[in-house]
This record gives structure tokens, C-alpha cells and sequence, in this order.
């Protein structure tokens, strides 16, 4: 791709990358059932401890879909015009798609699949596959981490797991789920990214939000 930008065709790499990931996360899924290594996964991440609830549970809201104009309201205070505006093309195409996909799939909810699920408030039936939440933090996280430095990333992105871990946690979906969701929402900001592009390096700099790298 020689007429793109050396941003674009990275962010186009990462899209195309994200897509096969997505489709492979798919291959696997059984409407009405697990294997046994995706329900050892659950189990053995549903059966943390129930002390750690209110934690996770706190972190779990970076994927609600109120969390997509609470962070773009916190980019706008602090005058980050171009990167509220990416939050929420990338925050809410994220719980769009991922509301088309289940509707599509119609993959059962842990509840339904399983035994001995423990639920810590999360709903017992209805469409799993992908997890919204994940979609949502994941494409966020995707958005938000070119423009700062890198231990921001790290803490950017490790959130964003956490999310999905913390969906697994409660009961309210399965690995896979969690999976698709995280790279769906990986592909839906790059190619965010890749159709409105990004900062420049100096440009970060001028404005103090952090250098890339």
C-alpha cells in the first residue's frame, strides 16, 4: 500500500490481523455447547472468589455502554476534541456490531450451556457471542492508545482485559465470547484509525498527551 501513510498501512495491518482473529475465535463456537477446554477456562475464572466481586465489578463498567459518552465528556473537559471524537465513532460502532453479531449467532449465555454456573448479577439466558462489554472497552482502549505514552498503554489495555475477564467472572459469557469481542473491537479501532487517521508525533508532543512509540 505505497500511496497510504506508514500510520494507515500499520493500522490496516492491525485491522486485517484482527479480522482473522475474529474469524478464528468463530470457528470453534457451538450454539448449544462448550468444549471441554473453553469450560475449564470458565470455571476456573467464574470460580474466583466471591470477595473479589465489587472490584470487578467496578472495572466491568469501562465496557457499559455508559461509559462510552462518560469518557468522551472527560476527553472534551480536557480539550481533547480528536480523540473524544474517536472514543465514541469507535466506542459505539463496538456495541452496534456487537449487538448485529449476537442477534446473528445466537450462542447461548453461560447459564444456559453450563452447570454450576455462578452468577453475580448477570443474566442466566439470552445471546453470548460476542460480549458487548469487551467490544466496547477493547475498542476504546484501541482508539485512546496511540495518543499516549507507553506505560499508558499498558494500563489502557490491561483494563480493557479485565473487562473481559470480569464478564467470565460474573457469568455472563463464555471465553470465546470474550475473545471475539476483544478483537472485534481491536479491528473496529483500527479501522477507526485507518479511515480518520491519527496525530502526528509533534503534534503529540505540542500537546502534552504523551509520544508515541
Amino acid at each position: 500500500m505505497p500511496f497510504l501513510s506508514p500510520h494507515r498501512r500499520s493500522h490496516a495491518l492491525r485491522l486485517g490481523i484482527a479480522v482473522v482473529l475474529l474469524v478464528l475465535s468463530a470457528l470453534p463456537l457451538r450454539r448449544h455447547g462448550v468444549s471441554d477446554i473453553e469450560a475449564d477456562v470458565f470455571h476456573g475464572i467464574n470460580g474466583l472468589p466471591g470477595f473479589l466481586f465489587w472490584p470487578i465489578w467496578a472495572v466491568m463498567q469501562l465496557g457499559n455502554f455508559i461509559a462510552v459518552p462518560v469518557v468522551t465528556a472527560v476527553m472534551l473537559t480536557l480539550r481533547r476534541v480528536r480523540l473524544a471524537i474517536d472514543v465514541v465513532v469507535a466506542g459505539s460502532s463496538a456495541w452496534l456490531l456487537a449487538t448485529l453479531i449476537k442477534s446473528v449467532v445466537e450462542r447461548g449465555r453461560p447459564g444456559e450451556i453450563l452447570t454450576d454456573v455462578i452468577l453475580r448479577g448477570a443474566p442466566a439466558s439470552g445471546h453470548g457471542y460476542v460480549s458487548g462489554h469487551t467490544a466496547v472497552a477493547a475498542a476504546m482502549a484501541a482508539v485512546i492508545s496511540p495518543y499516549v505514552a507507553r506505560p499508558w498503554k499498558i494500563v489502557v489495555w490491561s483494563l480493557a482485559v479485565l473487562v473481559g475477564l470480569a464478564r467470565v467472572y460474573v457469568g455472563a459469557h463464555l471465553p470465546l465470547d470474550v475473545v471475539g469481542g476483544a478483537v472485534m473491537g481491536w479491528a473496529i479501532g483500527s479501522l477507526v484509525h485507518f479511515l480518520l487517521g491519527e496525530p502526528e508525533r509533534k503534534l503529540l508532543r505540542r500537546i502534552g498527551i504523551g509520544e508515541r512509540s
